[in-house]
């Protein structure tokens, strides 16, 4: 199988076995692309990993951050990239000659979290992908909820700061939670930081023309740069009242944060946990576990490939 994630600033393809191993991955660029050079960069992926794969791929799953209609496989909307009303699963099934299977990019993270992650053995379950926006996945009673149509759990763009600042690209709300802790976040807030504080190594950062990133800044954070601290420790409350938030309307067993900002690990985790304490129904947050994803980055290549062997399979047995 081959597994797709395409998030807001890059896409992670791998080719992936039935044990859900990793044998080969790539990734790609998606800044600044139109539509046809996004499909164009996708199809090209795939097709590099068909090419060099030791036997024959029997199906392709995406998971694109999108609102998707589960019925035609089609991206309806999509706040970070120029997937507005595309019939995604059809032009690229025309384009690779293969089955392809189509998700959201956070509800492929949880299924694989739950199916072989850090969500194993957890009914309730809720994903976080913190990236360059917020993806995010339900698990209900067992099963991935994804709403009436397909485009439910969008739980990045739940509102935490009512006079916060306006959300990125397509949408139209302020003070979600996507605006105030995903990486695109946290690079606006390290960028403030390191302007309040020159004397730190995160000053000097910019006062030096680096990339005040997510990498970077966990870096310095890392390396015990207070000013660094200072903003992961931001984004971990933010995350913390986020996850108050779901709590309380959803009563899991466990929330898994993932996505390339979770390289802070517990840097950014404790501020989340404990501001979770302060703020959600007490006997609920004494009820949930709050961790790591197990697969970190790469758990939506991994649910896109349990996607296709799920999609696969169903297809046998309605034959």
């Amino acid at each position: 199988m081959i597994g797709v994630d395409i998030g807001g600033s890059k896409l992670a393809a791998g080719l992936v076995d039935d044990r859900l191993r990793i044998i080969k991955r790539l990734q790609r660029s998606m800044r600044g692309q139109d539509t046809a050079a996004l499909l164009d960069t996708v199809a090209g992926a795939v097709a590099e990993l068909v090419s060099t794969a030791p036997r024959e791929v029997a199906a392709v799953g995406f998971g694109i951050p999108s609102l998707i209609d589960r019925r035609s496989a089609a991206s309806l909307m999509a706040v970070n990239l120029p997937l507005k009303d595309v019939r995604f699963g059809a032009l690229m099934s025309e384009r690779l000659g293969l089955p392809v299977f189509v998700d959201n990019d956070g509800n492929l993270a949880a299924l694989a979290e739950h199916r072989a992650g850090a969500g194993v053995g957890s009914d309730h379950m809720v994903l976080i992908g913190l990236g360059s926006g917020i993806s995010s996945g339900l698990i209900l009673g067992g099963e991935l909820y994804r709403g009436a149509i397909g485009a439910g759990a969008e739980l990045g763009h739940m509102v935490i700061d009512l006079n916060g600042p306006p959300c990125q690209g397509n949408c139209p709300n302020h003070g979600c939670f996507e605006s105030l802790a995903s990486g695109t976040a946290l690079a606006r807030e390290a960028r403030a930081a390191a302007a309040a504080a020159p004397d730190t190594a995160l000053g000097r950062a910019l006062r030096d023309g680096r990339e005040l990133d997510g990498p970077l800044v966990t870096e310095l954070a890392y390396d015990g740069d207070r000013a660094a601290r200072g903003v992961i420790e931001l984004i971990g409350v933010r995350v913390g009242v986020a996850i108050a938030n779901i709590v309380n309307i959803f009563n899991p067993q466990l929330v898994v944060v993932g996505g390339g900002v979770m390289g802070a690990g517990e840097m950014l985790l404790e501020p989340a946990r404990a501001e979770l304490a302060r703020r959600a129904l007490p006997p609920l947050c004494k009820l949930v576990r709050v961790e790591a994803a197990a697969f970190a980055h790469e758990a939506g290549m991994v649910g896109a490939a349990v996607l296709a062997l799920d999609g696969l399979a169903a297809r046998e047995v309605r034959l």
